[in-house]
């Protein structure tokens, strides 16, 4: 019988925007930049809002992997799936600038937390 070689951790969406903030996520070299558009970040909150699963975010540790920075992930929970939920997350709610793939702002940078508002009474998150 083969060992299990991975463990699956539910956690808050607290708990995780806390890593980040942290400095404990990483994103590595070989992930793409940032490319969704506005639709889907309010996607992403209103399911969350509705308590609708988001799917599963992959994290590995392993400290020879090379992050984006050019450092050394020692120590840090590696993002190998999730990468575009935890960015649009990390700028929609705690208001980090991203880059795009051209190295621009992202527009969810700069207007996200501005623009994106709950309705309640609608049960939905609009831009």
């Amino acid at each position: 019988m083969a060992t299990q070689k991975y463990s699956v951790t539910p956690q808050t969406i607290e708990t995780l925007l806390t890593w980040v903030k942290c400095g404990e996520i990483a994103i590595p070299e070989i992930q793409r930049p940032f490319v969704w558009e506005a639709t889907k970040v309010r996607n992403l909150l209103d399911s969350l809002y509705q308590g609708y699963p988001v799917g599963y975010l992959i994290a590995w540790r392993n400290p020879s992997v090379q992050l984006k920075d050019g450092s050394s992930a020692a120590g840090k929970r590696i993002l190998i799936d999730g990468q575009q939920r935890v960015t649009a997350l990390m700028a929609s709610i705690l208001g980090y600038e991203v880059l795009t793939e051209d190295l621009l702002l992202s527009e969810h940078s700069l207007h996200a937390r501005c623009h994106l508002q709950s309705d309640r009474t609608l049960e939905r998150y609009h831009s």
